[in-house]
């Protein structure tokens, strides 16, 4: 995208108009997807920090930080100050996500989450954080899915579909934590968009927490956490005179690329995958 030199209250309205009519169809989406077929209640917390192995947080980390880029960027885009440009990232950011936590508060089945909190500030205050350090971002979590067999088991809670399960399927998720290693050795030869990803995943989780299953098809199933060290790419480092690829580059920065990749899992087996997404 075309940077402006100073605030152009044009882009800076369509900004406003484009992101808010955009979140609240992600939020009316969500409520469909995620709350219609479960009874509300009064308003409540619980605390869900032993459940998924913690995968349902660092979607919340992941899910703030790409929030208040992308809302940090769209208002660069707009000629917006700095300044400017992070208080409306953190506030596009923790108000969606928050507009999230209360919607938990207010289901049966589920509650008002102090974790998920912690979650979304840390993943707000890595974005800010990074430029005010470095005026730039050297440490990108990233995601990446693939189906597993443990949707099927549960396609209720787990997803019955592709679209829900990349939701609901933590055991197909993974969160990186991409390093671009020329921001840190500028005078080094190592290309400016090559990164290192490290990975945190787990499979097994067919309920939130530990259970016992009487079902032979299900006893032999044991929640464990994975660990994976893998190559990636900074998109936004290649460089073009395009601004369509800039922009493309810049939203699909957020997905971490196939590569080849070491898996660490917590029963300390190492796997290695020619290609893993």
């Amino acid at each position: 995208m075309k940077l402006s030199d100073s605030i152009n209250k044009t882009r800076k309205n369509t900004v406003l108009i484009a992101e808010i009519g955009l979140a609240t169809t992600a939020l009316v989406g969500l409520n469909q997807l995620w709350y219609k077929d479960y009874p509300r209640s009064d308003f409540h917390f619980i605390n869900d920090n032993s459940e998924w192995l913690q995968m349902d947080k660092l979607g919340h980390f992941y899910s703030a930080y790409h929030l208040n880029r992308i809302g940090s960027e769209t208002m660069n885009w707009a000629g917006a100050s700095k300044k400017q440009q992070w208080v409306y990232g953190s506030a596009l950011s923790l108000g969606f996500l928050t507009t999230v936590e209360i919607f938990d508060g207010f289901s049966e089945k589920w509650g008002a989450s102090p974790g998920d909190i912690i979650a979304n500030l840390s993943g707000t205050g890595l974005y800010v954080s990074q430029e005010l350090l470095w005026k730039e971002q050297r440490i990108v979590p990233k995601f990446s899915f693939h189906t597993t067999q443990y949707a099927a088991m549960r396609p209720d809670v787990l997803g019955a579909s592709f679209q829900e399960q990349i939701l609901k399927d933590y055991n197909g998720q993974t969160y990186w934590l991409s390093v671009n290693l020329h921001s840190f050795f500028k005078n080094s030869k190592i290309p400016k968009w090559f990164n290192l990803a490290l990975g945190y995943g787990g499979e097994g989780m067919v309920f939130g927490e530990d259970f016992a299953s009487n079902d032979p098809n299900l006893s032999y199933i044991k929640r464990k956490r994975q660990f994976y060290l893998s190559f990636d790419a900074d998109l936004t480092k290649i460089e073009t005179k395009s601004h369509f690829l800039k922009t493309l580059f810049s939203i699909v920065n957020n997905l971490k690329i196939p590569a080849p990749t070491v898996k660490l899992g917590s029963d300390r087996d190492v796997d290695f995958y020619g290609c893993y997404f």
